[in-house]
């Protein structure tokens, strides 16, 4: 598998993002050493909050949450997704897949950093993959947040929007990466901030990533994924594990899932569940402090 590595001159001057990047290696037979990149926030020994990103950002996402979540005591942890970030990214589209992203995920939370009692925050693809491994893992992990997010198995078809969207970032020649999340915000982004988004990808040969993943979502009831999500369905619909829909109110491609989480899944019943208002598909940009109050006060009255 070739792979990529941003030069780290392109992460100088990250706005409110100062937080020392961390490494870890992920190696096994089929891909050998693929660098994961993190960032951390509160002390090391606070209960660990996992929060993954989507498409097409990466750790910088959650800049304004991570703060929130350390001075409540809390240990965040904000990994780059393989493909983004500081992270390795995989050249070629065919070495993404959603059972390898998982996998990648799977061994940087538990084999690298050895967590346990992990609170799941999962927006986007950060829920596609943090659900399959509360799933597939559940003694792992002691509640979840998801936020904007779902766990597709191609039996229902996506939302026009989420089609078009895919489209663009197919045809687009040049993958204009702030773009695309300016696109998803209430907010408008400064240059800076979208700079920031573009940082991770010098040129086209480092966005295989952003560009395969859309093609990855299950959208048909024979996707190579489904199986593993319809299993994850039924796991997590049987736990009895706090779950937690902190969906925005500004967010057509994923506001349908929430109320189908608060019924399907037995930790998320008879429980109180926020909406994050003038926010849209990355809430972490539009209301990032509301957000990490939300995760906070979640794990102290769970």
């Amino acid at each position: 598998m070739r792979l990529l590595r941003t030069p780290e001159d392109r992460f100088t001057d990250l706005p409110d993002f100062d937080y020392p990047p961390l490494y870890a290696d992920i190696e096994n037979p089929r891909d050998g050493i693929v660098r994961v990149a993190y960032v951390e926030a509160g002390p090391p020994d606070g209960p660990p909050v996992l929060l993954l990103h989507g498409e097409p950002s990466w750790s910088f996402l959650y800049r304004k949450v991570l703060p929130v979540l350390a001075d409540a005591g809390l240990r965040a942890i904000a990994p780059d997704l393989v493909g983004f970030g500081r992270s390795d990214k995989p050249v070629d589209a065919t070495d993404h897949s959603y059972a390898r992203h998982v996998e990648w995920m799977r061994a940087f939370a538990f084999d690298a950093l050895d967590l346990r009692d992990i609170t799941l925050v999962g927006q986007d693809w950060g829920g596609l993959i943090g659900l399959r491994l509360v799933a597939e893992h559940p003694g792992r992990f002691a509640r979840v947040v998801a936020a904007n997010t779902g766990l597709p198995t191609g039996d229902r078809d996506m939302p026009e929007v989420w089609w078009k969207f895919r489209e663009a970032v197919e045809k687009a020649p040049v993958l204009d990466i702030g773009r695309f999340v300016q696109s998803g915000c209430r907010t408008e982004l400064g240059e800076d901030v979208r700079a920031a988004y573009d940082a991770p990808f010098p040129n086209e040969m480092y966005k295989a990533g952003p560009r395969v993943m859309p093609t990855l979502v299950p959208t048909r009831p024979d996707d190579p994924a489904t199986e593993a999500n319809r299993r994850a369905w039924t796991a997590l619909s049987e736990l009895d594990l706090p779950f937690l829909c902190a969906f925005s109110d500004g967010d057509p491609i994923t506001g349908g899932m929430a109320p189908v989480l608060k019924r399907a899944m037995k930790g998320a019943q008879h429980r109180d569940h926020p909406t994050v208002t003038n926010a849209g598909h990355f809430l972490q940009e539009d209301a990032g402090e509301e957000l990490g109050r939300i995760v906070a006060e979640f794990v102290r009255s769970n």
